[in-house]
């Protein structure tokens, strides 16, 4: 059972590690969003499907070792979840204290992710609400009502009315 328990614990340590990197490249993403750089965006976004990937691996052999526990115990590996395992360890203080430093590592890494991932999703929005605007405002502009102006052969000099060659600035 030590053994399985250290699995654990080192399982739940690297998934840690990987969710605190994965947290880094979502804040370095931040300003890249808000800057719109594409190029840099990809490469981010490439490196965060390289960890997303050794998140799922390691979270696969978090379960394995779970379920160990679970058998070993001759408990239901649903109702095994970590706050439930810390308590049982109540008679293994160094264990149980190693187990519970693992999981609030682990919850604080996800708390935090979730948290810049909510902030750079609203980024995104308000990025993707930018583009709308100004399609919006390019079609709006074609559609203008041409003028009623005439050349000296009578015929129509076709001006439309509101055409602004420059696009949306959005320093102003």
């Amino acid at each position: 059972m030590a053994s399985l328990m250290e699995n654990l614990i080192d399982a739940l340590d690297r998934e840690s590690t990987e969710y605190e990197a994965l947290l880094q490249l979502s804040q370095r993403k931040t300003p890249i969003i808000a800057g719109g750089d594409l190029a840099e965006l990809q490469k981010i976004t490439d490196e965060e499907q390289e960890l997303v990937s050794r998140i799922h691996n390691l979270d696969k052999q978090r379960a394995g070792v779970t379920a160990d526990i679970a058998d070993v115990l001759n408990r239901d590996v649903n109702d095994l979840k970590l706050p439930n395992l810390i308590t049982m360890l109540s008679a293994r203080p160094a264990e149980q204290q190693a187990l519970a430093d693992s999981h609030d590592r682990l919850q604080a890494a996800v708390r935090g992710l979730k948290r810049v991932n909510e902030q750079n999703s609203e980024l995104l929005n308000s990025a993707l609400e930018m583009v709308e605007f100004e399609m919006n405002l390019l079609q709006a502009s074609k559609a203008a009502p041409e003028t009623a102006n005439y050349n000296r052969g009578a015929y129509n000099a076709g001006n439309t009315m509101g055409v602004i060659d420059h696009g949306f600035d959005a320093k102003q």
